[in-house]
């Protein structure tokens, strides 16, 4: 490591002469430990002994890199909902673009947060991982030279909302491979903490809860994040407005709501002005929706909102939910009434609303169908368009760079198939540049949300039936909010646009992890013609991790979890990819 100082000293010193880009360095050790947020121990993945992990705080264009050691007994990938990865889909943390990273091995992400704002989240993205945690938040700020459409906060809070069972994310997993159902979740966590006891037949003595201290007056943006497996939650403050200005990376047109529903990946800003009196704590609520009430009553999360002065304990019933136990057209027209801050810019100074996707002529059109869960092969499988989506050993993109062929087709149907269900590794072929419009078609029985790594989409429309080619008479073609991750309700459709302006694979996905981890994925192949590899889009990193076909490529690691022993080796490692990352910085690369 003393070796390693004098080069380190020059490349800051190299990288400070230079006017670019900073870097934001992370150190990640992720681990099992163990945890009671119901009440029960149980097994949750942390990161450096934080559960949830921490919120990395970086300003638009920063570099970020992020070591990240698996001291899982299982292999891990690290995702980031939201983050574009412009052009270096390398980075991205899933299966069809990057191998796992072994159980006891280290390796470093390394990615600009390029022309974007707002917040996202991370998760572990294999095997219902994310079901024990691994999670934790991304906020990526304004540059200083872009004005904010609102008064700057007098603090920031970020809050993770989600449905949790006491099972273990592998038990969940064996339920799911044996084609049972989940069943109702046990709870729902705030923050990685069960619910205040706001009534103590529901609630146990002794549960640990979410305390959110506040000064009277002031004005505080909360970033709220479903985290969880597979169940909508509506969120509300008692007694305090919610003022939404924000959605994964798109400011929005500044409305008030009294409570919102949040879907499972999903992410909202609010500013919550702390203008109540201090007679007691206020209740902070996320409870389930599109259920039997008084069957889930124990599926509802509570927190504590305290002002410095306040004179008592939160207490009485909970404020009310909205009360459309099962008609959904309440939180439908939630969503329809969200759009984009056209006059504002983000990441940059130019307005939101100066992209007009509405007048843009569409090169593909694909409509995405779910069905409920079908049986293939005498295994439970859930299906996109008729396909259940297969992972080969080699990811897609790898298999790409090194023309290995026959992992996977291009044959994705732009419209549902009618024959029998099949399950197989097709993905959606695009062109760099094109546009494209998907429809989300669910004839499910449950809310499903779908999420698209690399790019934010324009929501043109969403409506209750079939989609026909007649709906596009109801697409809003002017202020469509743009983000990355969106609700489809039962019976009903939503429809997206986005512009192909990043080559690579981009996975499609569900992020209810039943329905993800059973199938229903796909991604779409966007090849540059004129451009391509390392022209277009971003070389394959040095560090690259091969498997499947590729494995005899791969060089060895000692698996070195986080014990003591190896911490030497860990930070040498570390060094050596900030002394890369400032080198290359310095040379203007």
């Amino acid at each position: 490591m003393a070796a390693l100082a004098p080069l380190l000293a020059v490349a800051f010193l190299a990288a400070a002469a230079h006017a670019a880009d900073p870097f934001a360095f992370f150190d990640w050790d992720v681990t099992y430990m163990t945890a009671s947020p119901l009440g029960v121990p149980q097994q949750v993945i942390a990161i450096n002994k934080q559960f949830p992990g921490p919120v990395m705080n970086v300003t638009t264009n920063y570099n970020v890199v992020v070591n990240v050691l698996n001291s899982l007994d299982e292999p891990l990938l690290i995702t980031w909902d939201g983050i574009q990865h412009r052009k270096n889909c390398w980075q991205d943390g899933v299966l069809g673009t990057t191998c796992p990273i072994p159980p006891g091995w280290n390796w470093t992400y390394n990615f600009q947060v390029k022309d974007q704002i707002g917040s996202f989240f991370y998760f572990p993205s294999l095997g219902m991982q994310r079901a024990a945690g691994g999670f934790g938040g991304i906020t990526v700020n304004n540059r200083a030279v872009i004005s904010v459409p609102f008064d700057t906060p007098d603090g920031d809070i970020t809050l993770f909302i989600g449905d949790w069972y006491k099972k273990n994310h592998t038990h969940l997993r064996k339920m799911l491979d044996d084609g049972k159902e989940l069943g109702m979740p046990d709870g729902v966590l705030m923050n990685g903490k069960g619910p205040y006891r706001y009534n103590d037949s529901l609630v146990q003595d002794g549960i640990e809860y979410e305390t959110i201290k506040v000064e009277p007056g002031k004005t505080y943006r909360f970033r709220v994040h479903n985290v969880g497996v597979s169940t909508s939650l509506n969120f509300r403050i008692q007694n305090h407005n919610l003022a939404l200005v924000e959605t994964e990376g798109s400011y929005t047109m500044k409305q008030n709501f009294t409570n919102l529903d949040i879907h499972v990946g999903q992410s909202y800003s609010f500013l919550v002005t702390m203008d109540q009196n201090a007679s007691s704590d206020y209740y902070i609520v996320a409870s389930a929706r599109f259920v039997n009430e008084s069957l889930w009553t124990r599926v509802t999360g509570v927190a504590i909102l305290q002002y410095s002065n306040s004179k008592g304990k939160a207490s009485g019933p909970l404020p009310d939910p909205p009360n459309d136990e099962y008609d959904k057209t309440f939180s439908m027209n939630q969503a329809r009434s969200i759009r984009m801050n056209v006059s504002t810019g983000a990441a940059r100074p130019n307005p939101q609303g100066s992209f007009h996707y509405g007048s843009i002529n569409v090169s593909q059109i694909y409509k995405l169908r779910n069905e409920p869960p079908v049986i293939i092969n005498g295994k439970k499988r859930t299906t996109l368009s008729g396909i259940s989506y297969s992972p080969p050993d080699t990811p897609l993109r790898l298999a790409d760079l090194y023309d290995k062929k026959g992992l996977y087709t291009l044959d994705f149907p732009t419209m549902p198939i009618d024959g029998p269900p099949v399950i197989r590794t097709s993905v959606i072929n695009s062109t760099y540049k094109n546009f494209l419009e998907i429809v989300f078609q669910n004839n499910d029985t449950i809310v499903q949300t779908y999420h698209i790594d690399g790019y934010a989409f324009w929501v043109v429309g969403m409506d209750y039936g079939e989609w026909t080619e007649n709906s596009r008479g109801t697409y809003n073609k002017w202020d469509g909010v743009s983000r990355c991750t969106t609700q489809v309700f039962p019976g009903a459709w939503t429809a997206v646009m986005l512009s192909l302006d990043s080559p690579g694979f981009w996975n499609v996905r569900t992020e209810n992890l039943d329905t993800w981890y059973l199938g229903q994925e796909t991604y779409i192949r966007v090849v540059d013609p004129d451009g391509g590899y390392n022209v277009t889009e971003m070389v394959s990193p040095d560090n690259m991790l091969y498997c499947g076909l590729l494995k005899d490529k791969q060089k060895a690691q000692k698996p070195h979890g986080s014990s003591s022993s190896a911490a030497a080796a860990k930070l040498n490692n570390y060094l050596l990819v900030v002394l890369v990352s400032l080198l290359a910085l310095a040379l203007g690369h």
